[in-house]
């Protein structure tokens, strides 16, 4: 089976293929930026539709939540009108489509408990916004997509496209300053990428059927909770306070609960490790703990 690889240097596209080649499964074609830049999706689409595959993992996206906020045209291109163009590109080449969405299309809802893949969406922000129309336009473009909705990512790559992720700017602050300030009242899913790269591969390979699936790691944790674990697992000499929303505003409103139920996931690839776990094979495999 040959798939195709969109956005294959970031956190989960470089553990899709770091798992894939461990496990043997696919065989993977990387596509980059200088290729397929959604921005642009009608020349990306005229770029892909020469090319042989049998399915495509978009994990591309305008993933800046505070900069869209003012530069939403650029966040419909990317995230929503390209998904859009690539689903029918599938449907046309009948290749499988799977589309990285996020827990960000929720929000604004009365939810406490983690939230199920036929839940109705309220996203707060542009962000979250032009990724439930995109994951609208993948389901609706093609019979064939599954919409893979992940949170809070943590990968040894990094996110380069946000200068470093959660886990690394905790331990750089965290060392630096020796006390830090996270919100307490934003309730979400931490998940590392190595997991999710397993359950996606899992899902293309038990020719998991069309829709949405919850792949995160399990359990909730506000984000003072996340640091907090972090600190104290990587041996890093500092204190965290636990403050409210209101006391760290931000350009783009973030959801007070977007916890994820990956219950629909587990029954199909099995265990998805608890994310205290993933977060100490990632601390391991940094170098942080031994």
């Amino acid at each position: 089976m040959k798939i195709l690889l969109l956005g294959a240097n970031g956190q989960l596209g470089t553990d899709i293929l770091v798992e894939n080649e461990r496990r043997g499964l696919f065989d993977i074609f990387r596509v980059g930026r200088d290729v397929v830049d959604l921005s642009f999706a009608g020349q990306a689409t005229d770029n892909l539709s020469s090319l042989d595959f049998d399915v495509m993992v978009n994990c591309t996206g305008y993933h800046r939540t505070d900069e869209a906020e003012n530069n939403e045209t650029l966040a419909i291109a990317v995230n929503t009108r390209a998904v859009g163009e690539l689903a029918v590109l599938c449907a046309r080449k009948k290749a499988r489509f799977i589309h990285v969405s996020t827990d960000y299309v929720f929000g604004g809802g009365a939810e406490r408990s983690p939230i199920p893949e036929r839940a109705m969406k309220a996203p707060l922000n542009v962000y979250g916004r032009t990724k439930s129309d995109g994951e609208d336009l993948a389901l609706t473009s093609h019979d064939d997509s599954l919409v893979i909705r992940v949170a809070s990512l943590f990968g040894l790559a990094g996110a380069s496209g946000k200068g470093g992720n959660f886990v690394e700017t905790m331990i750089r602050l965290g060392r630096e300053r020796g006390k830090l300030r996270v919100v307490n009242d934003q309730h979400m899913s931490p998940t590392g990428t190595q997991d999710v790269a397993a359950a996606m591969l899992a899902l293309i390979e038990k020719r998991a059927s069309s829709g949405i699936y919850h792949v995160v790691n399990t359990g909730v944790a506000s984000w003072c909770d996340f640091a907090r674990r972090i600190i104290e697992r990587a041996n890093v000499s500092a204190e965290v306070e636990g403050i409210s929303t209101a006391e760290f505003p931000t350009p783009a409103r973030r959801p007070p609960y977007s916890a994820l139920d990956n219950q629909k996931t587990v029954s199909i690839v099995g265990r998805m490790a608890p994310w205290e776990e993933a977060l100490d094979r990632y601390l391991i495999g940094k170098g942080y703990r031994h």
